[in-house]
């Protein structure tokens, strides 16, 4: 008799969980404006898939084929994106998630080099210089989430691996990033008598759970699963703009 097996959190399980929580934010950005649960959980989304891109390029058979895949689809959603978020087909002043996802590649990659050269100095100046740049390049290039999208994936490169002080680290880092950075609206909770402010970002920190749950395991993997993990960002987008003109 087959012992039932536990439920596990994979890399099939993380992609889907971010999925659905970044489909629930963005039905609150567009077509149904109003029900802030959506968007609460929906800040759970981004995390998860900064800490993926880091998994991705770890686990990469062939970096230069992932970095070429990330950039087309960067290329297909980025009208789709337009529709979506901008109600136009080109809206400039803000570009998809996957072109922060591109930049911070090219900042880990960077990184690794200095590694690879086992001089520390290098490696601690080039580190540095990737958040101070990172900083500024998601600045001026108007990436999803700026800076803060690019700094949450650099964190959890530079905060790597499952012993506590990385959690610790990726808690403080996601706490900064969230709170500091990002803020933004508050929800007022009264709670025995006081009052207390709970930001919209916050919800992004729960994220951790199911990251810290993972255990570097990949999951179900396919050919057709894994382009349906890429065709979904372009297509929810492609059909979510559509609806904004039709409702």
């Amino acid at each position: 008799m087959n012992k039932e097996k536990n439920f596990e959190i994979t890399s099939a399980t993380l992609h889907i969980m971010a999925m659905a929580f970044m489909l629930c934010d963005h039905l609150w950005g567009t077509i149904i404006a109003g029900n802030d649960w959506l968007t609460c959980i929906g800040r759970i989304s981004f995390p998860i898939f900064a800490f993926m891109i880091v998994e991705g390029y770890f686990h990469t058979s062939n970096l230069k084929k992932y970095v070429k895949r990330l950039l087309l689809f960067a290329l297909i959603s980025e009208i789709p994106f337009n529709l979506a978020m901008g109600s136009r087909f080109f809206y400039p002043i803000h570009q998809n998630v996957l072109w922060a996802f591109l930049i911070a590649i090219g900042f880990i990659h960077w990184n690794e080099k200095a590694k690879a050269t086992g001089k520390l100095w290098k490696r601690i100046v080039t580190a540095f210089l990737s958040v101070f740049l990172a900083y500024i390049v998601g600045i001026l290039t108007m990436v999803d989430f700026y800076n803060a999208g690019i700094l949450t994936v650099l964190m959890f490169y530079f905060f790597r691996g499952r012993k506590w002080y990385n959690y610790l680290a990726q808690l403080i880092g996601m706490w900064y990033i969230n709170m500091e950075m990002l803020g933004g609206y508050s929800y007022m909770v009264d709670i025995l008598g006081k009052t207390y402010f709970v930001p919209r970002q916050g919800f992004a920190l729960l994220a951790l759970i199911p990251i810290w749950l993972y255990k570097g395991k990949q999951g179900y993997h396919s050919k057709k699963f894994q382009y349906f993990n890429y065709w979904f960002y372009p297509a929810h987008l492609l059909l979510l703009g559509l609806l904004k003109f039709i409702l």
